[in-house]
């Protein structure tokens, strides 16, 4: 297996070659608008104004720049074509209905993605720069392609990430054993579900699409999200309390169907390929801006806000969520955490 070393200059340049061979065939750059045009349906489950609509957002506009128009993308947001799950049928079913999405990370697991079920676990990113490590390095690239290796007609283009994710909770949180007995939102991924009842919750499936009002009736007493989409999805509306534990990084992913894929020129490949990689880092810049700003302006607000200062019980209580979860991917899972060295 790869080091987690940064990619080699070889895979580094991938991109590079692959629009230069494009421009040499007469396609990608400036003359990809003489391709055919296509036109790819993108599902966002959030509002344009959160970080990963933003990330959409330059996805779009420089893939339709570099394009030269020929590449449009349909982007389609606040849930209008449903939630994660009912994108993922979707595309894993040949619907033609979604060609391209930002997906979380721990919505791929419902699909069979064993190796990306890492990458969701609590805890296992110290920071975001341990993040990008990873990201940017050929670790990295065996995550991505999984979707592929598995067969489920989806490619994985590019990761990035939405912030860290905390607990928030219509009354007040100071430590973990105030979650004990909430009962908390969690989507149907597993390795959340054993999380939120490590630290004596019940885990509460509710469509993300539904939680405003759950939270608003009571179906539930909490749930987590990373402070942006926090804010922007008004939950400090019905939820005003927030403890900062980090549990999780919100990690995402674009992705787009084979199908979409193999309807593109080459030289249209390597202007999304290269669209991609530009909203990655668009992406990393504006999350982190991002995140200290919307706390700022939580507290400022009202928001309670309870800083966690020694993380380590939290960490204790999840270790058999961890070892479970990790069996049989040991030394994967240690290359992850080497990214931090």
């Amino acid at each position: 297996m790869a080091g987690c070393g940064l990619k080699s200059p070889d895979a580094a340049a991938t991109t590079a070659a692959a629009t230069e061979a494009a421009k040499d065939q007469g396609g990608a750059g400036a003359d990809a608008s003489g391709d055919p045009q296509v036109t790819l349906v993108y599902a966002e489950v959030n509002p344009l104004d959160t970080i990963v609509g933003q990330t959409d957002t330059a996805f779009k506009e420089k893939v339709e720049e570099l394009s030269g128009g020929s590449i449009k993308i349909d982007l389609q947001a606040s849930g209008v074509l449903g939630a994660e799950g009912d994108i993922l049928d979707a595309m894993v079913g040949h619907s033609g209905t979604v060609d391209m999405a930002r997906l979380s990370v721990s919505s791929l697991t419902n699909y069979g993605t064993t190796k990306g079920s890492l990458l969701a676990l609590p805890y296992v990113f110290s920071s975001r720069e341990h993040f990008w490590k990873f990201a940017k390095s050929e670790v990295a690239d065996q995550f991505l392609s999984e979707t592929e290796d598995l067969g489920l007609g989806i490619k994985g283009l590019v990761y990035g990430e939405e912030g860290f994710r905390h607990f928030f909770t219509a009354k007040e949180v100071k430590s973990m054993d105030d979650l004990k007995g909430l009962k908390l939102r969690v989507s149907s991924d597993p390795v959340m579900v054993g999380t939120v009842e490590s630290f004596g919750a019940s885990a509460t499936v509710v469509a993300f699409t539904e939680l405003y009002s759950a939270l608003q009736t009571g179906v539930v007493d909490g749930a987590e999200q990373p402070v942006a989409n926090y804010k922007s999805n008004a939950f400090p509306e019905v939820a005003s309390n927030m403890i900062l534990d980090g549990h999780q990084l919100g990690l995402i992913e674009i992705v787009i169907t084979e199908d979409a894929w193999n309807k593109l020129t080459e030289a249209q490949q390597a202007c999304v390929i290269e669209a991609a990689n530009y909203a990655a880092d668009f992406n990393a810049e504006l999350s982190e801006k991002e995140e200290g700003k919307v706390l700022e302006e939580l507290k400022s607000s009202g928001v309670n806000i309870v800083e966690v200062d020694d993380k380590t019980p939290w960490q204790d209580a999840v270790k058999d969520v961890v070892a479970n979860a990790i069996k049989g991917q040991e030394d994967l899972y240690q290359q992850i955490l080497d990214c931090d060295k």
